[in-house]
């Protein structure tokens, strides 16, 4: 006999969420000021000044439009994200454009060490160690809303296949079996398109009188 499925009893572990809403604008704003920062120390990066070969100056020129882009994107879901902390949507948005600004600052950053000055490389660094850290603190907040949602959707999914199961094993025994229909060859009459020419062939077929034309006009 069919019973409903039951839900599991093994013990969960439910994350804690490590940040209230107004920690998360918190976190926003200090994703902004290590990204103004960073906008910051590119003016004073000047490639046109390095003795490098055109096409590698061409190059790192492009990383740099890039890594800007890449910003512009970044601040963009991050704006969003403080409109709205508790998206998890725009919280992995944020998340991942950061991850993706890192690897392309870290190679900018070696190449102004080597080229432009110690010491703005390292300031390049600071900012995005900086922001790899304020990364890392979003990650668990993330990780809590995904939580969340995932036994939303096992919840849901597990009470309608109970709802089914049951109705199975309400309905069973009192449903009449189906009926088999009777096979009816269908009738074609024909397109239109005969049936005019059919209705024509008839007006005009010899024996059948037709209008006599109208009498023509006499002259004056």
């Amino acid at each position: 006999m069919a019973r409903p499925a039951q839900a599991k009893t093994e013990a969960a572990v439910t994350p804690e969420n490590p940040l209230t809403g107004a920690q998360v604008k918190e976190l926003s704003h200090k994703i902004w000021l290590a990204e103004y920062r960073i906008n910051d120390l590119l003016t004073e990066v000047h490639p046109e000044r390095w003795k490098l070969a055109e096409v590698a100056r061409n190059s790192f020129t492009q990383t740099l439009a890039t890594l800007r882009e890449q910003l512009t994107a970044m601040e963009s879901w991050r704006g969003q994200l403080d409109d709205r902390p508790d998206s998890i949507y725009l919280g992995y948005r944020t998340y991942a454009a950061i991850n993706a600004i890192l690897p392309r600052l870290d190679a900018v950053t070696r190449s102004i060490t080597q080229r432009e000055n110690a010491s703005l490389g390292a300031q390049f660094s600071q900012a995005g160690n900086q922001l790899f850290d304020l990364q890392q603190t979003l990650q668990p907040y993330l990780a809590y809303l995904l939580h969340n949602q995932d036994e939303v959707v096992l919840a849901t999914q597990n009470n309608l296949a109970a709802c089914q199961n049951q109705l199975s094993f309400a309905m069973r025994g009192k449903t009449a079996p189906a009926k088999p229909m009777t096979n009816i060859l269908p009738e074609f009459k024909g397109s239109r398109r005969k049936r005019n020419a059919a209705a024509s062939n008839q007006s005009t077929a010899p024996g059948k009188a037709s209008s006599p034309a109208p009498p023509a006009p006499k002259k004056p």
